[in-house]
């Protein structure tokens, strides 16, 4: 098949343009479909690439991804609050901790490398398809940034010489560039444009950290009291959890928890008082048990 497509210059063109058509499709729709945001709220990719275009082709460090995240590139992508945060200064190391500062400025770059790595593919396919000349010429500088912040598995492909009747292999190989590049870039705006909601969870499941002892008042059985303690871990703390509990939402006061176990589930909506020591709710459950639910801390959280 490439053999004959690269028998021509005339063939190669409408093959490239068709590869190139496929692949903003295929990055178009995994975007669309990327955790049920709608499609109004994604960035206008290919604007955002012509408008960057100077820029993106000059990144080749950490810092500079980094002021064109937090100038242009991020209040552009709808991420201002996040790009505001990565450029503030002083921020105190407890609370940028708490704030995931590393974890997002190191999403700002992988972003402003996709993007980057996007628009390198686009002018191989422009070179190939409009006025072949050989390959494009990559610093090693700007490739081993763009190679460490990926990765681009096609990346190095798409920008090694060819002769004459590479074309259409080159092409290819800036497709798939392409393609892999959006797919990143999708991924890591969607970090940055979720990651509050990954702040307020941190900081809920901190004030739930600890140990309780809870109190289940069953109206279903009699009202039947159970006593059991619990121990909730600190965020991110590797270790097999509380058996049963599936999800944990805390905001502000408001705590629900959801249990499922043999396929039996069940719901509890709390509220912390006392300062966060106590928590007071109500529970039910798939077997039609309904009833309320006291809890009290016993110990305070273990973060080692």
């Amino acid at each position: 098949m490439l053999t004959t497509i690269c028998s021509s210059r005339q063939t190669t063109r409408p093959v490239v343009f068709l590869i190139v058509l496929l692949n903003f499709f295929l990055v178009s729709s995994s975007g669309r479909a990327a955790e049920g945001v709608a499609f109004s709220a994604l960035p206008d990719w290919p604007h955002l690439l012509e408008t960057f275009e100077e820029r993106l082709a000059q990144v080749e460090s950490d810092q500079v991804a980094i002021e064109l995240f937090v100038g242009q590139v991020g209040p552009a992508a709808a991420l201002r609050d996040a790009a505001a945060t990565i450029g503030a200064r002083g921020i105190p190391s407890k609370l940028a901790k708490e704030l995931l500062v590393q974890e997002i400025t190191r999403s700002a770059q992988r972003l402003v490398a996709a993007l980057a790595t996007w628009q390198l593919a686009n002018q191989v396919t422009r070179s190939v398809t409009e006025s072949p000349q050989g390959a494009i010429v990559v610093p090693a500088p700007r490739m081993g940034w763009l190679m460490s912040n990926g990765p681009f598995p096609s990346l190095a492909e798409a920008v090694k010489p060819a002769a004459a009747d590479d074309y259409a292999a080159i092409a290819v190989a800036a497709g798939r560039l392409a393609q892999e590049a959006g797919q990143q870039a999708m991924t890591e705006w969607w970090r940055l444009r979720t990651w509050k909601d990954r702040v307020r969870l941190t900081r809920g499941q901190l004030r739930l950290c600890g140990t309780w002892q809870w109190v289940i008042h069953n109206h279903q059985r009699h009202h039947e009291e159970t006593k059991l303690s619990l121990i909730f871990p600190p965020a991110g703390k590797d270790g097999p959890g509380i058996p049963g509990l599936s999800e944990v939402i805390v905001l502000g006061d408001a705590v629900y928890l959801r249990w499922e176990t043999e396929g039996k589930t069940q719901e509890d909506s709390l509220l912390f008082s006392k300062e966060g020591q106590r928590l007071e709710g109500t529970f039910v459950n798939s077997q039609g048990g309904w009833g309320s639910i006291s809890g009290k801390r016993t110990a305070s959280c273990t973060l080692q």
